[in-house]
């Protein structure tokens, strides 16, 4: 690389020496032939001395004109810092001596600062600078990739107080359970509060000495849903409320297989749930002496199984499994199908063995052990509005009485392994109900004998939370078309979605569809960027599939703006920090190289001027000796 930058280098040096030399050599021809005309030529063709001397400055004159028209003299910006004022930047902040000083279009004027429509026109402007002195809120996406490989210098301003981090999901599951977690700035003492669509608070959470917050919430019908974040300080008083949008999908509902060695109530309340649901069970009950309840029955084979997402069998069930039906259920488990063991009594050495076989290492112990439920939350009006208005054979008053959780029951038999996931746990932390990973499958065990005594109790939503988790988890995962979003969508923001087909548009709040030009430098993710110039909720449309997406408002929720530009900034400034000392240098190098050349044409037009000067000059008799009257009568 230093090679080819010394050859043009010498190329350019050299090219600039021969225009020089040529022009220096026709202005000394030029000269010395006025000068032997002055001397050599008659008494009308000699010059005046003001003549001769115009016309012998003149010559260099044109040359040296000519030669800055042809190479123009460098504009030599002095490699330095370039003030950039971003969003927020204050009026007193300005450049030092010496400093260039620009502001982008969301900031204010500073001082004596040219306006440019971003930062790369900026440096382009600035060819020399190699370190950046932002001013204000930090950098926009828009300008990220341009300060890539700079120097930043940046004092982060405080966060505004309020709502300064959100995690949480953008698409759920309807009837799932989702969770958002988040960030709280200077407001000790404060109370997050979760409310559902219907404005009911749903989940409460007191913050965290750092300022942290989780809660919760279940998202029951399928659709678009605007839950809302209310912030209020020790004194209860509001300070923050923000928006929650959440897209709930209607997934496939799984179609789940369902073999029980007997009856029970707890079989009931599950294929009760199941039903309501509308998951798609298939239930073969034993009752003995050759009997069998519930739906026809199957053979338990690949080509069975292969139409199930998953299968739910009893410890009965597993232990009379011949080696043909265990082996095409744990082939057909290896294939992506889940299975989901209830242990509801005690297990045979030749099931134990199996399960270690497995992966599951289970402990010994009594038959079973009383299990309490964790608390969900100790807020009753946000437990209310979980349980919900009941049904129109069964409904609930606001103001009923909560029954008090049952003590249930577990198998007393310790069920975590190597590489295996917690589902649920009791208030103990000790858990009821686990997976693992086999193969493209999972294999999960549930320990809980009676959660059909939380319907009782009025807690179905317990109930349904715990079964639909555990589906949820193990069940064949079903391909769908996923939207992802880069960047946070917020109005007028560049924001980039991929995963798109051939044709995708934006349908716009307003009804206005807006087609999406597909990057083809993004490959396989089949990305394009998307400027949403309305706030609300937007729809990806990709032939008769819809994807909801919610856009922000530009001044909407201020304090998560401010945290996203500044940890997107910080971000940077830690890039450039970790760049190697060789590519700082060549960074620097390149900066300063990049002085360009001033303009050509006010040097040509002087030039020309001159030019035109001397032809009429040439041709003018003004200056010439005047010829003696007798010596032109004598002239034959």
């Amino acid at each position: 690389m230093i090679g080819v930058v010394d050859l043009d280098t010498g190329v350019q040096v050299g090219l600039e020496t021969l225009i020089a030399a040529v022009l220096g050599a026709a202005a000394v021809l030029g000269m010395a032939c006025l000068i032997w005309r002055q001397y050599r030529g008659g008494a009308g063709a000699r010059a005046r001395g003001w003549r001769l001397g115009v016309l012998l400055i003149a010559q260099p004159l044109m040359a040296a004109l000519l030669y800055l028209a042809l190479l123009p003299p460098q504009i030599h910006d002095e490699p330095g810092t370039l003030v950039v004022a971003t969003a927020g930047a204050s009026a007193n902040d300005g450049a030092a001596a010496g400093e260039h000083q620009v502001a982008l279009p969301e900031a204010r004027t500073v001082g004596d600062s040219a306006r440019v429509p971003d930062l790369a026109t900026a440096l382009r402007r600035h060819p020399g600078t190699h370190k950046l002195r932002l001013l204000g809120a930090g950098l926009e996406p828009r300008d990220r990739d341009a300060a890539r490989g700079l120097t930043i210098e940046w004092r982060a301003p405080a966060l505004p107080h309020g709502f300064t981090g959100l995690w949480a999901p953008r698409e759920v599951a309807a009837g799932g359970e989702f969770e958002a977690s988040g960030r709280v700035e200077a407001v000790p003492g404060a109370v997050v509060e979760l409310l559902d669509p219907g404005l009911q608070r749903v989940d409460r959470y007191p913050l965290a000495a750092d300022g942290g917050f989780r809660v919760g919430a279940v998202a029951r019908l399928p659709g678009t849903a605007t839950f809302r974040l209310r912030l209020r300080d020790a004194r209860q008083n509001i300070v923050e409320e923000i928006e929650l949008p959440l897209s709930v999908i209607a997934d496939p509902p799984p179609r789940v297989l369902i073999l029980a060695g007997a009856p029970n109530p707890e079989l009931k309340y599950l294929r009760r749930w199941g039903a309501d649901a509308g998951i798609k069970l298939h239930t073969q009950i034993e009752a003995g002496a050759g009997l069998q309840l519930g739906d026809a029955p199957l053979s338990l084979n690949a080509s069975t199984l292969a139409g199930f997402d998953l299968v739910v069998l009893d410890e009965r069930v597993w232990d009379r499994l011949g080696e043909s039906q265990r082996g095409a259920l744990l082939g057909a488990m290896r294939d992506g199908l889940g299975v989901l063991l209830r242990i509801g009594g005690p297990l045979s050495p030749r099931a134990r063995a199996q399960l270690r076989a497995l992966g599951f290492e289970l402990g010994a112990g009594a038959d079973s052990l009383d299990m309490r439920v964790p608390p969900i939350s100790a807020d009753e009006a946000a437990t209310r509005a979980r349980i919900g208005p009941g049904t129109r054979e069964a409904p609930r008053l606001r103001d009923e009485a909560l029954a008090e959780l049952p003590v249930l029951s577990r198998r007393a038999i310790s069920i975590e392994a190597a590489g295996a996931h917690s589902l649920l746990r009791g208030a103990d932390g000790q858990a009821f109900a686990t997976w693992r990973n086999a193969g493209r499958g999972r294999l999960g065990l549930w320990t809980l004998s009676d959660s059909f005594r939380l319907t009782l109790a009025g807690r179905d939503d317990l109930h349904g939370q715990w079964w639909s988790a555990a589906f949820a988890a193990l069940a064949r995962p079903q391909p769908k078309p996923m939207l992802r979003i880069e960047g946070e969508a917020r109005q007028d923001r560049r924001i980039v979605l991929c995963g798109l087909s051939d044709g995708a548009l934006v349908r716009t709040p307003q009804g206005r569809d807006i087609a999406l030009l597909i990057d083809p430098a993004s490959g396989s993710e089949r990305c394009a960027g998307f400027w949403p110039t309305d706030p609300g909720w937007h729809a990806l449309r990709q032939g008769e599939r819809s994807q909801p997406f919610a856009v922000r408002g530009r001044d909407e929720a201020p304090g998560l703006r401010a945290s996203e530009l500044r940890e997107a900034t910080l971000q940077l400034m830690a890039q450039a920090q970790q760049l190697p000392l060789e590519a700082a240098s060549s960074s620097a190098g390149a900066a300063s190289a990049r002085a360009q050349r001033g303009a050509s044409w006010p040097w040509f037009l002087a030039w020309l001027f001159v030019s035109a000067g001397v032809w009429w000059l040439e041709r003018s008799r003004r200056g010439r000796m005047s010829v003696p009257a007798q010596v032109v009568a004598g002239s034959p």
